[in-house]
């Protein structure tokens, strides 16, 4: 039994946004959810989360999860956040986990391994990792296996910021955590009072402090942009990599984007430059053609999107295809051998089977039926100015290019729409509706034109 506390109050200056450092998102969701989750992973007696910075945009972020929450008014360090936990944790007998809210890459197994140190007897144990470029990190002194200190770089002197093993930020405690927080002074240059210095009170009060080596890739914080593009980077890089395992087709997948709540499987194939976000679900044999956007949309096995189509909360099914250049808006649904087209405009229809809707078109708050064909320019013009109103097509219809259904209407079974025509009533079945104005040929009229007369 432990508890975990995660220190997210810090504003994040360097990251030069009014958004607080630990909502930036990372694949669709905030760089703190990264954390809460891998604490929840390991199944914590108590889970708090000590916020400051725009604190309730993060209390609105943590909703849904089962944490408790503390405040840190001031920002005064890590240590004198940590301290800000103490009221839900006193007299907790087990031992306590703490993470940063900027460091997403942590494992679960990593954590493990420091509450293992402290459960094999050490008072206090940290993650430690050696980088090729320390700037920025707390330097670790040790002496064989004992860990002395870590020292933060505005504090260190240059044989000190020579050393390459620094501090990931992630420790475990034992229950003296808050008798020894109370003991942290803030004599260094910044006037804060620091979560490293613990180790050298640990050790004045006789207890062991050990360190446990973690990957490089793991302790990589956020504190600038950069850092965020490189940190969204590797996790990327994983999440494309399970999918490819899984049996997905990537052509290029250094250029696809997906975020970890898209559903994959076997033999989807995804071209050059697909972005697949939020709840979207792709069928097994299903294909995403170039620079398709698809979020929240569900393409059935057998299913075909075209590039540079955007489909946002919609539904094809097998055998249904769209694109280039379409654009599915939330509650288009295509059945199975529907053909929408380039630049063709669905929202909050119905296609039935078969329905093809070549190009030019806006099919909005429409219900198709099977087999029907779509002229180009077609319009169901669904909005009078204060609501929105139904337009029902009937199997088999033939709507001619450049005809404008005014809704609400029907079109009947098998009934056609002539080129052209504005249709404000009710078209029979098998019937040909023509609705414009009758042609005139006007004899010499051009020539007169031109010769101004």
């Amino acid at each position: 039994m432990h508890a975990h506390v995660i220190l997210a109050a810090g504003q994040g200056t360097r990251m030069r946004s009014r958004l607080p450092k630990v909502l930036h998102p990372l694949l669709g969701k905030p760089m703190l959810a990264y954390a809460v989750e891998t604490a929840l992973a390991l199944n914590p007696a108590k889970l708090v989360v000590v916020v400051g910075h725009g604190k309730e945009k993060v209390l609105e972020a943590l909703e849904g999860y089962p944490v408790e929450v503390a405040f840190q008014e001031e920002q005064l360090g890590t240590a004198h956040a940590l301290l800000q936990a103490e009221p839900f944790l006193r007299d907790f007998p087990g031992p306590t986990l703490v993470t940063q809210g900027d460091t997403p890459l942590l494992s679960p197994s990593t954590l493990g391994g420091l509450l293992e140190r402290v459960g094999e007897g050490a008072g206090m144990a940290l993650l430690t990792v050696e980088l090729s470029d320390p700037t920025g990190y707390g330097r670790i002194l040790r002496q064989g296996e004992e860990v002395l200190g870590s020292v933060e770089e505005k504090d260190a002197t240059p044989e000190v910021r020579a050393i390459r093993e620094v501090n990931a930020g992630a420790y475990a405690f034992d229950p003296f955590l808050f008798r020894a927080l109370k003991e942290v002074r803030n004599e260094n240059a910044a006037r804060e009072y620091y979560l490293p210095d613990l180790i050298a009170i640990y050790r004045a009060h006789g207890k062991r402090v050990a360190a446990v080596r973690g990957a490089a890739e793991e302790a990589l914080g956020v504190n600038t942009r950069e850092e965020l593009a490189r940190v969204e980077g590797i996790l990327l890089a994983r999440l494309r990599a399970e999918w490819m395992r899984r049996g997905v087709r990537m052509i290029l997948p250094e250029s696809v984007y997906l975020e970890p709540s898209v559903e994959l499987a076997p033999d989807v194939t995804l071209w050059p430059g697909v972005v697949l976000k939020g709840k979207t679900r792709i069928g097994e044999g299903a294909e995403v053609g170039p620079y398709a956007l698809l979020e929240d949309t569900v393409l059935e096995p057998g299913a075909r999107v075209l590039g540079h189509t955007v489909a946002q909360g919609a539904v094809i099914a097998g055998g249904a295809d769209a694109g280039p250049f379409a654009r599915l808006r939330p509650g288009a649904v295509l059945r199975e051998g529907v053909h929408v087209g380039n630049f063709v405009e669905v929202k909050n229809s119905l296609l039935h089977p078969g329905v093809k809707a070549g190009h030019l078109a806006y099919l909005g708050d429409a219900e198709v039926g099977e087999g029907a064909n779509i002229g180009a320019g077609v319009i169901t013009a669904n909005y009078d100015g204060k609501r929105k109103h139904r337009t029902w097509i009937g199997k088999g219809a033939f709507i001619g290019s450049n005809a404008v259904l005014v809704a609400p209407v029907r079109v009947g079974d098998g009934a056609m729409v002539g080129a052209g025509s504005v249709i404000t009533q009710d078209v029979p079945e098998e019937a040909l509706a023509v609705a414009r104005g009758r042609q005139r040929n006007l004899e010499g009229y051009a020539r007169r034109k031109r010769e101004g007369g």
